[in-house]
């Protein structure tokens, strides 16, 4: 576990929140599962009601064609030059990591996306709230399992609508490009930046303790844990 630059000040007092701001992408099968650890993590933390969760935009592929349609697959094959039975059998092997968290992932299904409008999606649902969780887990479904296209933008509102979110509101909000949802995923990957995040899902707790990849449960408690109390003495 390492240590993050922080702005914040020194833990306080007992009750106070823990801010646990998570870098994702929805493209990333890993930021999945890494999702999908964390919310074990919470799920048997007994201070769970004194964290606060803000989901923050990562984009491994920003220069992505938006609406190309192509088999995650084949994109893969193009971008890093390998041949179609190396990618199959690398998603193989994630698929199987996967299916250990209760995740069913379908590679043949998934197509490739550009995930700016995903990432807008999750902060006009909230990327701090529960809803923006909610909205978040429901693209990683869309996007591996369901085969569904996460930058076409009626699929989206489809997406934000089942979980209780305005389809004009979100529509006009996915239309405008200097809305405060794009701004704010620019921001998000600006910060990254500063903390020199180059690869997700990237954990940080109050912005001094941080842990990167798709770690087991026990460690993300342990960042959880650590971060209310502070380091054990040794």
């Amino acid at each position: 576990m390492t240590s993050a630059q922080t702005d914040h000040p020194s833990p306080g007092a007992d009750d106070r929140i823990v801010e646990l701001e998570v870098w994702s992408d929805v493209a990333c099968p890993w930021c999945y599962i890494g999702a999908t650890r964390l919310a074990a993590a919470l799920d048997g933390f007994d201070r769970r009601d004194r964290v606060r969760v803000t989901w923050r935009a990562y984009e491994l592929a920003p220069d992505a064609e938006a609406g190309a349609g192509r088999r995650a697959v084949d994109a893969l094959v193009e971008s890093k030059g390998m041949t179609t039975e190396q990618a199959r059998h690398m998603f193989g092997q994630v698929s199987q990591v996967a299916s250990g968290d209760g995740l069913h992932l379908d590679f043949d299904a998934t197509i490739a996306a550009n995930t700016f409008d995903a990432h807008r999606l999750v902060h006009l649902a909230g990327a701090g709230t529960a809803r923006g969780g909610r909205v978040l887990r429901a693209l990683y479904r869309a996007y591996f399992t369901d085969g569904v296209a996460v930058d076409d933008v009626d699929a989206l509102v489809r997406i934000a609508e089942a979980e209780g979110l305005d389809a004009g509101q979100v529509r006009a909000g996915l239309a405008d490009p200097d809305s405060a949802a794009a701004v704010t995923v620019r921001e998000d990957e600006l910060l990254a930046a500063r903390f020199g995040i180059t690869g997700v899902p990237f954990f940080i707790a109050d912005r001094k303790y941080a842990v990167s990849g798709a770690q087991p449960v026990g460690v993300l408690t342990e960042l959880l844990r650590r971060a209310f109390d502070g380091p054990e003495d040794h």
